[in-house]
């Protein structure tokens, strides 16, 4: 536990020494989505430092409600208290949000890469970033019951996935229901920033990696974005997995994001 901005802000570490790296997970998830990635070789050679989120895992629920800038305090603070303002920031879903909206606050960070993450100029861009699931819908709920959160977790992986779906399931139970609403009130009422505008105007590294087989995001409007530092000058995608990549296929996941950080040097 680290306090960040008066919360307790759990996170896990890895054994490595190398290059620092900030993960952060996605709605109603935890730093436990990391651990496949904290165990292996990248773990074990870069310094991964994986958050809670305010209201997620194991971290303390803010008392003044939840907003974008909630998040983005949260992970620029946990920067800050572990000393890593040099670090590669990596986000899943609606981690790689928090991370893009994060970037003014990170001015020392060395690269960021996303995943399962569209960015948007608004949310007047979600009906054609996103893909048609009605599952998505669980992600802005209040309250969320077993098969709501079965149907959710399902959505993360490849269709006919064989990857167990009870770590997905747990987190999302365990999350403040306040802050799936919080996050839904924030996109309806446009209280985000302009990503596209973000990602238009870095001046450090974007690697975007996508699951082939996502069932959430859409490849055609990564597509589309304008990113002048995007790596290897194309969306990164992994063949054969969804949404979460970095548990379907933790290996390949690794070797990919490896090699962007390899290429930061």
């Amino acid at each position: 536990m680290v306090v960040v901005n008066g919360l307790e802000i759990a996170h896990r570490q890895s054994t490595g020494t190398g290059r620092p790296v900030v993960l952060v997970h996605g709605n109603s998830s935890s730093s436990r989505t990391w651990q496949p990635l904290l165990d292996g070789p990248f773990g074990k050679r870069f310094r991964c430092l994986a958050l809670d989120l305010p209201g997620h895992g194991g971290s303390q629920s803010p008392d003044g409600g939840y907003s974008m800038a909630t998040f983005t305090a949260a992970v620029s603070g946990f920067a800050d208290v572990l000393d890593v303002p040099d670090a590669v920031f990596v986000g899943w879903s609606l981690g790689g949000h928090i991370v893009l909206e994060a970037e003014p606050q990170l001015p020392d960070a060395a690269g960021f890469a996303i995943f399962g993450t569209p960015p948007l100029p608004s949310p007047a861009a979600v009906p054609s970033a996103f893909l048609s699931n009605p599952a998505m819908g669980v992600g802005f709920s209040r309250e969320v019951g077993e098969e709501d959160a079965a149907a959710y977790a399902a959505s993360f992986v490849a269709p006919g996935s064989a990857l167990p779906l009870h770590g997905f399931i747990a987190d999302i139970l365990a999350t403040d229901p306040a802050s799936r609403e919080g996050i839904g009130a924030a996109i309806g009422s446009g209280a985000i920033s302009d990503e596209a505008a973000i990602v238009a105007g870095l001046k450090r590294p974007l690697a975007v990696l996508h699951g082939g087989e996502e069932q959430l995001v859409s490849l055609e409007y990564l597509r589309g974005l304008d990113i002048p530092t995007l790596w290897r000058g194309d969306v990164q995608v992994l063949d054969g997995v969804g949404h979460a990549p970095h548990e379907e296929a933790p290996e390949a996941f690794a070797e990919l994001l490896a090699a962007f950080v390899d290429d930061l040097d």
